[in-house]
């Protein structure tokens, strides 16, 4: 039986993670959000907020407690960080949170996992080798990062970039018409499994000007990206394009799809931020498990000074239980047992 708290991972206690945890759950009621735990080190949550917290040995003990104090699973640092002066004693802290998070949602003791923000810097310096957040969760459920997507969600509009924290430069090098199927696949399927849509449409762009003018402009649209709409299609999915980017996102456009499908990072986190920047929420697409994230950084420069704004953090929390809840509806389906629409 999966549990009904969802498990945040406090990201770097240096960072506004902590901070944006903890005003999430002064606004627990008004935002009615499902119960949660936060999973870090208690003094960082004491460095920047005065609240009623209450550390926990167990998630039995969770929901009881949420109403009336923040819970706490504790992982301790080394030492405690200053906020806005991140370490790599609050970096080991981080990914061990995160570790515990992940756990607990693979084996369902927690409905979903939200991870706060971490510094991908700090993590390198202590041998942290995944590009980021979204690859190690994706490794320890087992899952090909090829096979997952990272989907930025907005109240209007949800965007998946197929290639991600790469140079501008290597994208088109790294584009194929096998990695376009399988991140629209990710995305078809996640759309269905994460956000109820019985029958999803999928928008994508093109990777050019104009979508490459009839190959005047570029030939990614007609030799990679062009054979994996046709893959799609013909495995019977609602699936239109190559667009070109430029007119894919006022509102007339966004009406007519579920969800954007862009070549390269900023393409596809451009409109999302412009439209929702306090609003965004990462979510994986593609895993066992529910995963999302604020869609922002740490945000150094302003942790500890009380003005960090809590709204992509309640989203997420808000996302990971909708997305539960679906999951639950639809008897949690394996992945990749789900089929295009009939």
């Amino acid at each position: 039986m999966t549990g009904s708290v969802i498990g945040i991972s406090l990201g770097d206690p240096a960072g506004v993670g902590p901070e944006i945890t903890a005003r999430a759950w002064e606004q627990r009621r008004e935002a009615g959000l499902a119960p949660f735990v936060a999973i870090g080190d208690p003094a960082a949550i004491e460095a920047v907020w005065d609240g009623p917290v209450k550390l926990v040995d167990g998630l039995a003990e969770v929901e009881a407690a949420f109403d009336e104090a923040l819970p706490m699973l504790a992982i301790r640092a080394e030492r405690p960080d200053t906020p806005g002066t991140p370490s790599p004693a609050g970096a080991r802290c981080a990914l061990q949170s995160l570790e515990v998070a992940v756990g607990l949602a693979r084996t369902g003791s927690t409905a979903a996992v939200v991870t706060g923000p971490v510094s991908k810097a700090q993590l390198y310096g202590i041998g942290f080798t995944h590009p980021g957040q979204t690859e190690f969760v994706a490794e320890r459920c087992g899952v090909s990062k090829a096979n997952v997507a990272m989907m930025l969600a907005g109240p209007s509009l949800r965007c998946v970039p197929v290639t991600t924290h790469i140079p501008l430069d290597d994208a088109p090098a790294a584009l194929s018409t096998d990695l376009v199927a399988a991140r629209a696949r990710a995305t078809l399927r996640g759309l269905i499994r994460n956000f109820g849509i019985a029958r999803p449409r999928l928008a994508v762009s093109g990777l050019n000007p104009h979508a490459g003018e009839d190959g005047a402009l570029g030939c990614e649209e007609i030799d990679i990206i062009a054979p994996a709409i046709e893959r799609l299609c013909e495995e019977g999915w609602d699936v239109v394009g190559p667009l070109p980017a430029d007119t894919m996102f006022h509102p007339r456009a966004r009406a007519r799809y579920d969800a954007a499908l862009c070549m390269y990072h900023d393409q596809a986190l451009i409109p999302l931020k412009a439209l929702h920047f306090d609003e965004g929420v990462n979510i994986t697409l593609g895993l066992p498990i529910v995963r999302t994230s604020p869609d922002h950084g740490t945000a150094f420069d302003i942790a500890g000074k009380g003005v960090a704004e809590p709204s992509a953090m309640i989203e997420a929390i808000r996302l990971a239980a909708s997305a539960a809840a679906n999951r639950a509806a639809q008897g949690n389906p394996p992945i990749h047992r789900i089929a295009a629409p009939a």
